[in-house]
């Protein structure tokens, strides 16, 4: 049997073993009544699988020895997505959830001229990509930023291949398939709102060296356009 899975983001080592945090002290003591000697898997979000057992089973500072160590490597070029917030929280953090399951390493949040909902709570969004996280037994918890204006995406500096997903001129825009991905570099994907880009974020984007793509022949929900391009760009 698997053992439990649990995130603790600031690991405190004193005297040779770990202290865990509050919460996660709480979640193994309290709600799973795990006892000391039980074993448990333990991940910092940053590579660092540590395999653990229960010393002191403290509800607020569980203590626990470690029994192996191991770091895993991230996907060898880092995924991101910039995608549009979005009117149904629900299917935002549906997105969320999934494409941290498939290994995107960074989500970044668009304000875009049509976006029609910018309230983010942010603690609620990280804790969903925590929980897919565990859930899909990974170790590295995707960076989530802050909600930030397209514009302000547009003109950072990237190092890597920028694609921008939009429904205008179909039939002048190459799909996202593997012929068009460089393998060995980054990559940065642009989904719009419900409503697109205007042409004007369009325009300025693709003056900023952004590659404009097709997801496919039908016109996907931004979540859903979330999760292919996802798909794509981590496997491949």
């Amino acid at each position: 049997m698997a053992l439990p899975f649990f995130y603790n983001e600031e690991v405190q080592i004193d005297s040779g073993q770990l202290v865990l945090n509050e919460e996660t002290s709480k979640h193994i003591v309290q709600v799973l009544r795990m006892q000391s000697g039980d074993q448990l898997n333990l991940t910092n979000g940053k590579g660092t699988l540590f395999t653990v057992e229960i010393t002191d089973n403290h509800k607020k500072k569980c203590a626990v020895k470690i029994l192996s160590i191991n770091n895993h490597q991230p996907l060898e070029k880092k995924i991101s997505i910039g995608i549009s917030l979005i009117k149904n929280t629900s299917r935002f953090e549906w997105f969320l959830e999934k494409v941290t399951e498939i290994g995107v390493g960074e989500i970044i949040p668009l304000i875009c001229s049509r976006t029609e909902k910018q309230h983010f709570r942010f603690e609620r969004m990280k804790g969903i990509l925590v929980s897919a996280m565990l859930q899909s037994q990974q170790t590295w918890l995707p960076a989530l930023k802050d909600p930030l204006k397209l514009e302000k995406v547009i003109a950072a500096a990237y190092n890597g291949q920028k694609f921008i997903a939009h429904c205008e001129n179909e039939n002048n825009k190459d799909q996202l398939t593997n012929k068009l991905i460089n393998k060995s570099t980054n990559r940065l994907i642009l989904i719009g709102p419900e409503g697109d880009f205007t042409k004007s974020e369009i325009d300025t984007a693709l003056g900023n060296h952004f590659i404009p793509v097709s997801l496919g022949a039908t016109r996907l929900r931004t979540e859903t356009a979330g999760i292919v391009a996802a798909t794509l760009l981590c496997n491949i």
